[in-house]
């Protein structure tokens, strides 16, 4: 195992070891015990810094919960590009799914603590949609919004099912539709429109 670096805290450490862990086996298949034995500490270190397993698990949702970077891009094009990352996390060779839908699927809907984090997830990935649509004056756009994020977690089911990340360009295909029919302009036509303009005003 390589050293952590330097400045990596016994925490930082305990949760990264947890991340990798949960994410790649699944959370009921890993106890403290092993991700304390991967780590080279005793339980009691890592219950020094998370009081039970329940904690850990919410702090490794909570470290996944990463909220998208600030962009220039037009709306459309950032909306577009989520299904670009999509297909490139799809190609990794690491890639689990969807980690809060993993996590509400293996410890059940009676997981109150987990399922709160996994709906302010999903709800803020809607939101973001939202954002990015009212930008472009789409009418309605809280429907389009919820329409979107069925075809994010549409594409991961099926690349999960059928190892094909093809799957995040046919819901990008898809996505488009969903923009031209609420007004947007996607792709070629807005790069030609967009061209149009820049003539018109030299």
């Amino acid at each position: 195992m390589a050293p952590p670096p330097a400045s990596q805290t016994m925490k930082e450490r305990i949760l990264e070891t947890a991340d990798k862990l949960f994410y790649l086996q699944g959370i009921r298949a890993i106890g403290v015990d092993t991700i304390a034995a991967q780590i080279g500490i005793s339980k009691r270190t890592l219950y020094n810094h998370f009081p039970s397993k329940d904690a850990l698990i919410a702090a490794y949702l909570e470290r996944r919960f990463v909220q998208p970077r600030p962009s220039d891009k037009p709306p459309a094009e950032q909306i577009l590009a989520t299904f670009d990352s999509l297909e490139r996390r799809f190609a990794a060779k690491d890639f689990r799914g969807c980690p809060f839908v993993n996590a509400v699927a293996e410890l059940g809907p009676a997981d109150r603590a987990v399922k709160k984090i996994a709906i302010a997830f999903k709800e803020s990935r809607r939101v973001w949609f939202r954002d990015r649509l009212n930008e472009l004056g789409v009418a309605n756009a809280e429907a389009l919004a919820t329409q979107l994020v069925l075809l994010v977690d549409g594409s991961i089911a099926q690349d999960l099912v059928r190892d094909d990340p093809a799957m995040a360009r046919a819901a990008k295909e898809a996505a488009k539709v969903l923009l031209r029919n609420a007004g947007v302009e996607v792709g070629d036509e807005a790069a030609v429109k967009s061209g149009k303009r820049a003539a018109r005003n030299p």
